[in-house]
């Protein structure tokens, strides 16, 4: 029983033991360990303000591509717009020039086949008068080949001429 309860000695021992060992830890070893102890309280704040420090920049960041984002959105709707409203634009006076033109082209027939019309007119009109004057040559000729048959064909157009 004598290991359960410790003699007076003992205790006197391990008090005085103790209390030096409180005195050198107290001298040496709590201000070094506070002060570690400290820094590391330190740090991990330090880390935990970074920290918060980082997300909202991370935030910040997101908002801000966000907003490039909707803005290159903008700008490439506002880009196809422009291209889709220059290419109607160009269809547009394509179509006009076309039409332009082929009126013009139109014209231009029509007025070629006009002149070609007016000319064959005169051409035929030449060609009928020759051919009148030739029938008209020929049956003088064929009538007008006995004197008695010019002087009536004479006096007949003599009087016409006074009537006219």
């Amino acid at each position: 029983m004598e290991l359960l309860t410790p003699s007076i000695g003992l205790i006197f021992w391990m008090l005085l033991v103790f209390g030096i060992l409180v005195f050198f830890l107290a001298k040496f070893a709590w201000k070094p360990i506070l002060s570690a102890l400290k820094e590391r309280e330190d740090s991990i704040d330090s880390a935990l303000r970074m920290a918060e420090e980082t997300r909202a920049e991370m935030a910040k960041l997101k908002a801000d591509n966000d907003r490039i984002i909707a803005e290159a959105r903008l700008e490439r709707d506002k880009i196809i717009r422009e291209a889709k409203n220059a290419s109607d634009n160009m269809l547009a006076e394509a179509r006009e020039k076309a039409v332009t033109e082929g009126n013009k082209i139109i014209a231009d027939a029509r007025e070629a086949i006009q002149q070609e019309k007016t000319a064959m007119v005169a051409q035929m009109k030449k060609d009928v008068a020759a051919f009148s004057i030739e029938i008209a040559e020929k049956v003088l000729r064929k009538e007008l080949t006995d004197k008695k048959a010019q002087e009536s064909l004479v006096s007949n157009l003599i009087s016409e001429a006074k009537l006219n």
